[in-house]
């Protein structure tokens, strides 16, 4: 059974996009200017990077809520996919101090979008995805704050993703699986999961969180196995992230 979207309520997402607010807050609090230029777990970007990124997307993603419905959806990121990435860049040259003060308050404004946002706005289109539904942009928002919180490689890792975030990504990433591919999850204690429908089976099993950074193409923490026909084998291919939005940082 794979958890889709329509399990949570716009009450329990809000309550989730909140939790997952308040958690990265908490990790923003302790970044001073040699924590900022470290490394995150992310190829090529610091945590500079991450904390840019996440800024850029608190505004992006607040102007769709505070815009959906309107006839004519304006894009998530002005400027596209380029854009935004020299957005990050720009912004990743910033002092700790600084770009924290700004992440804060985009957070906060978005905060607030999401705490305004009434169940009759649930269903209205967005930019996001070019005509994404205000309950896909939510969802987006959780997949962002909770991924990029862990990102951060403070004290927050993937071993953190509680399991109904975890079913949410196997449920949103299924599009991963390659054309002529079916993958098994099993993840240990619990219900396997089948994503894809091809011909061509790997098994793989492991913590649902540890399965869930895998497809999410984060580092597990634990181990991940993969089987075919039995046999031990490597671990299989992934698709493109599901977005419009083209960059190897996709969330």
């Amino acid at each position: 059974m794979v958890w889709g979207m329509s399990e949570l309520t716009q009450q329990d997402l809000a309550s989730r996009i909140l939790a997952a607010l308040t958690s990265l807050r908490e990790l923003l609090a302790t970044l001073d200017d040699e924590a900022t230029a470290a490394p995150s777990v992310l190829p090529g970007w610091t945590r500079a990077h991450v904390v840019a990124h996440i800024d850029g997307f608190a505004k992006a993603a607040k102007r769709q809520l505070d815009t959906a419905g309107t006839e004519d959806p304006s894009p998530m990121y002005d400027g596209g996919p380029e854009g935004r990435d020299s957005d990050i860049e720009m912004a990743a040259l910033m002092r700790s101090g600084p770009l924290v003060a700004r992440t804060n308050e985009s957070l906060g404004a978005l905060e607030s979008a999401v705490r305004a946002t009434g169940t009759g706005q649930w269903d209205l289109a967005t930019g996001f995805r070019g005509g994404g539904s205000v309950a896909e942009l939510f969802h987006a928002i959780w997949r962002e704050l909770v991924i990029h919180t862990s990102d951060l490689a403070l004290d927050r890792t993937v071993a953190d993703w509680e399991p109904e975030f975890c079913a949410h990504l196997f449920d949103e990433l299924v599009v991963r699986v390659p054309e002529g591919r079916r993958y098994v999850l099993q993840p240990h204690g619990a219900q396997r999961i089948i994503l894809g429908d091809g011909e061509d089976a790997t098994v793989l099993s492991g913590t649902d969180f540890d399965l869930a950074a895998w497809l999410a193409g984060r580092e597990p923490v634990g181990p991940v196995q993969a089987t075919a026909d039995g046999d031990g084998t490597d671990l299989p291919e992934l698709g493109p992230w599901p977005s419009g939005q083209k960059s190897k940082k996709q969330v």
